[in-house]
């Protein structure tokens, strides 16, 4: 029996066996010179005016001096490329902030598109196998342009038809390390289009200082911290539940002090109030006088302080019921935040199972009817399990601080919050890099967004409860201010 040969081979062999195989040379159509030139030239026009398109700025800093070179001599476009560069650097020492916006970001981005993204493109995309090999020929993803802001580059991408976000999401490895980034994250700009975010440096590594206590009353959303892109995280407490998840030594404690900081100037209008549950002993006892008498510590003493507060928002629905659906936190019906430091010490870790049980019941009516009558509930835990916090899908806003395991972090912000890229595992363990780091995903947002809550320190503590508490530090008949 003959073997298979491929082409010219096979020609000259001749059989009359049956069952011999038949080898079939391919037709080779040889395209006109004039077609592949043709193409070729098409190509570099279109991508020629693709890059003026997206990045006009760019391209004539680059084209300017070439064409004075060329028509008047070498002087003259050396002159011209000083005179723009002597012009660019005064506005960037006049201006940073307009110059950054208007030249310097634009430029950055045409470098990392050229040199980074562009020249490695094909290579990462076929490694990683994003890209689809389907009858001898390669199909990669569309790379439609880089923006560039102070801490990331976000690259704009078009999927191939037929792709899906897991597709990319399940690769955010491959990606960061294939373009030279710490991590990379993925969101849906529109149907069939991705935005690609790699980080350049980290805004949030270091420490923040607590913020001065605002002069104007306000129940929320609260500012406590700052988010990766430079704005001011603001968190919000009124009209939602927040869980707080992260192991010891995360940061827990910066969140829930920032936010109590925060919400004081409304506390001493009668706007708020803030319930503390600290069954650990340890955290809110150190600011204890700011609650007053709805501060708990012991199990029975907790179940009763949230039997209370189910009481007070049976009572608001049966009052509201046919009068209004929407409710501004008053003096008379204020908005009730209850803190709970570590939740895991009542529902899980209590012996008693009739505590146990009454605390659970309490937790998950209020979560369930509570933001309704402005009654929040903000929950912080070690333990993120089911086992721990059966109701931990009860609080729509969610933090996840540093975890331990990687399959925490879809148990606190959602299935797939991580291959989004959540690292929350990764945020480090040293206390100046890594503590008050967080990921947040809120209930309107399926995107996690990586902030930092700033620090209260034991003293911005005492001088809270020096001010606020209830014999508050006056001086010439005015209150004491911790702000300035």
């Amino acid at each position: 029996m003959f073997k298979k040969l491929p082409g010219d081979e096979a020609q000259s062999l001749v059989t009359t066996t049956p069952d011999t195989a038949v080898v079939f040379r391919p037709t080779v159509v040889r395209t006109p010179a004039i077609v592949t030139v043709v193409v070729l030239l098409w190509r570099t026009v279109a991508t020629l005016v693709r890059l003026l398109w997206h990045h006009p700025i760019a391209s004539a800093a680059v084209a300017l001096p070439g064409v004075i070179w060329t028509l008047y001599g070498w002087p003259y476009g050396l002159g011209v490329v000083v005179l723009l560069i002597g012009s660019l650097a005064g506005w960037g020492v006049a201006g940073r902030e307009s110059f950054l916006r208007l030249i310097g970001w634009r430029l950055l981005a045409f470098w990392r598109l050229v040199w980074v993204y562009q020249r490695h493109w094909q290579p990462v995309m076929t490694i990683s196998g994003l890209a689809r090999h389907i009858s001898g020929r390669t199909y990669l993803p569309r790379l439609l342009g880089v923006t560039c802001t102070s801490w990331a580059d976000q690259v704009s991408v078009k999927i191939l038809t037929g792709q899906a976000v897991t597709d990319w999401t399940d690769r955010i490895e491959h990606l960061a390390h294939g373009f030279g980034a710490v991590s990379c994250r993925v969101s849906i700009a529109q149907p069939g289009r991705l935005v690609l975010t790699f980080p350049r440096r980290d805004p949030l590594a270091a420490p923040l200082r607590a913020l001065p206590i605002p002069r104007k009353a306000s129940v929320g959303p609260v500012r406590i911290g700052l988010c990766e892109d430079g704005a001011p995280w603001r968190l919000k407490v009124r009209g939602t539940h927040v869980l707080v998840a992260g192991a010891t030594g995360s940061g827990k404690g910066s969140i829930i002090w920032s936010t109590i900081r925060g919400l004081l100037p409304a506390v001493r209008t009668g706007q708020v109030e803030i319930w503390a549950l600290d069954p650990k002993l340890m955290e809110l006892s150190y600011g204890r006088d700011l609650f007053g008498d709805r501060y708990a510590a012991y199990p029975e003493q907790c179940v009763e302080l949230l039997e209370a507060a189910v009481k007070i928002m049976q009572e608001r629905a049966a009052s509201f019921a046919g009068v209004r659906r929407a409710h501004i936190p008053t003096t008379r019906d204020p908005f009730i935040l209850i803190v709970v430091d570590e939740i895991a010490f009542l529902t899980a870790y209590q012996p008693d199972k009739g505590l146990r049980l009454r605390t659970i019941a309490a937790l998950a009516t209020l979560t369930t009817q509570g933001r309704a009558v402005e009654i929040g509930v903000m929950a912080a835990l070690q333990d993120p399990r089911k086992d721990v916090l059966t109701i931990r899908n009860l609080f729509p806003d969610k933090i996840a601080l540093r975890l331990d395991e990687s399959e925490q972090v879809d148990m606190v912000l959602g299935d797939g919050a991580r291959d989004r890229g959540a690292l929350a595992d990764h945020i480090s363990s040293a206390p100046d890099r890594g503590a008050g780091v967080a990921y947040v995903r809120l209930e309107t947002s399926p995107d996690p967004v990586r902030v930092r809550a700033t620090y209260v320190s034991d003293t911005d503590i005492q001088r809270m409860v020096t001010v606020y508490g209830p014999n508050p530090f006056t001086q010439d008949g005015q209150e004491g201010d911790p702000c300035e």
